[in-house]
């Protein structure tokens, strides 16, 4: 073990204090103690799930599998960070953490995880660009339990009214005459979420990467491009200005009125499209000059927080190894509707749901919003990057001004 928790705990002030004063307004839980050795502890972001739910079911199974028994505690996502940050300092982590992906740098930075070199973890299976996302420092902190990207869906009865086919869109060229065609049918064009948070970035993203800009260069031609692209679908109708203020829920229920030609969204919305009443297709979102563009991965790792007791960590590995191969895995994805980090499973996906092959192609091309070793410095740059789509888009700044502008404040 690298990390011993003595040492974690000054790296943990520099690097957590801010989400510690967060956690500790909210209290804390008993994390991993080795008080009693045949309970192993895991948090996980997903409250939604009952203890009767697949999902807990699950966990219990690969604790049983593992010859332990699983006490699960599970919390919303940003009180899960600050929650695993002051654990970790009072060194009562719990044996196995499952969080968003963007937050594995902040938590290795702060010391608080293993590597899976520190646990023997075999991550060769992993699609590389997935786990790029857990990656630091030349280190891997976690394997991804599944993820999921965005991609277009499409109403066919819009394109259909107006003579449009949606396999001849291939570039961002031959959507936005898609959408020139859609309006002048009397239809709507594309919803999608451009709101001041995380989410507007999220969705601004496949856009930015696939005019081939880079994060660290936010005033570049190739980022301005991107923030131009969405401007002018303002400008000239083909996005309603609702958008500066819609979530990803909010743009789905536009489309959702059947009024729309497409919405930029995620596989998290596959059973609602399939209730919303009228024919749908999903293509990928394209690269300016054609080809799939780059989305960002969403989804959680799972990973082996620093324990005092090391040895712990050999049963909380086969713990993690339960939830990220084999049957088990694919039950995950399956009950988290998220698309599995190797090959092996997400063929399985696909022969049980032919059109997941969609999205297993989104998660070929999809990227971390972390990588390129960005690290924990993403969360400022994506602050910038949101500030300066809200500030085009609302016609405060030109793209190139509002790009220039966020540039700057970055740095």
């Amino acid at each position: 073990m690298t990390h011993p928790v003595h040492h974690l705990r000054t790296r943990f002030l520099a690097a957590g204090a801010a989400a510690l004063t967060l956690a500790a307004l909210t209290g804390c839980s008993s994390g991993g103690s080795a008080a009693d050795s045949g309970t192993y502890t895991i948090w996980d972001p997903y409250p939604q799930y009952q203890a009767d739910s697949e999902w807990a079911k699950l966990l219990d199974g690969c604790g049983s599998a593992a010859g332990v028994k699983m006490k699960r505690t599970a919390y919303d996502t940003t009180d899960l960070t600050n929650k695993a940050l002051l654990a970790a300092q009072q060194g009562n982590a719990p044996d196995v953490l499952i969080v968003d992906n963007p937050v594995v740098s902040t938590l290795a930075e702060a010391g608080v995880l293993t590597t899976t070199a520190d646990t023997s973890t075999d991550t060769s299976m992993i699609q590389p660009n997935l786990l790029a996302a857990g990656q630091a420092g030349g280190k891997t902190y976690g394997i991804p339990l599944g993820a999921n990207t965005l991609a277009l869906f499409y109403n066919k009865d819009v394109l259909k009214a107006a003579d449009v086919d949606a396999s001849t869109i291939k570039d961002w060229a031959s959507l936005t005459a898609a959408l020139q065609k859609v309006k002048a049918a009397g239809k709507k064009g594309i919803t999608f979420s451009a709101i001041g948070t995380e989410e507007g970035s999220f969705q601004f993203l496949p856009w930015f990467w696939g005019a081939k800009a880079q994060l660290t260069k936010l005033d570049s031609e190739q980022s301005v491009s991107a923030l131009a692209l969405w401007s002018d679908w303002l400008k000239k109708g083909y996005a309603p200005k609702s958008v500066l203020n819609n979530t990803q829920t909010t743009s789905w229920q536009e489309f959702a009125t059947g009024d729309y030609a497409f919405s930029e969204n995620g596989t998290w919305q596959l059973e609602n499209v399939k209730k919303a009443g009228f024919p749908y297709g999903i293509i990928p979102i394209p690269a300016k000059d054609g080809g799939t563009a780059p989305a960002p991965t969403g989804g959680e790792f799972v990973t082996i927080p620093v324990q005092d007791d090391t040895g712990r960590y050999g049963t909380s590995k086969k713990i993690a190894d339960c939830l990220t191969s084999g049957d088990h895995s694919f039950t995950a994805v399956s009950t988290l509707s998220y698309i599995a980090p190797t090959t092996q499973i997400q063929q399985k996906q696909v022969e049980a749901k032919p059109e997941l092959k969609v999205w297993v192609d989104a998660v070929h091309a999809a990227k971390g919003r972390t990588s390129d070793n960005l690290g924990t410095k993403y969360p400022r740059i994506s602050q910038q990057m949101w500030t300066a789509v809200q500030g085009a888009l609302s016609g405060s700044a030109t793209p190139q001004e509002a790009m220039a502008k966020a540039q700057t404040s970055v740095k």
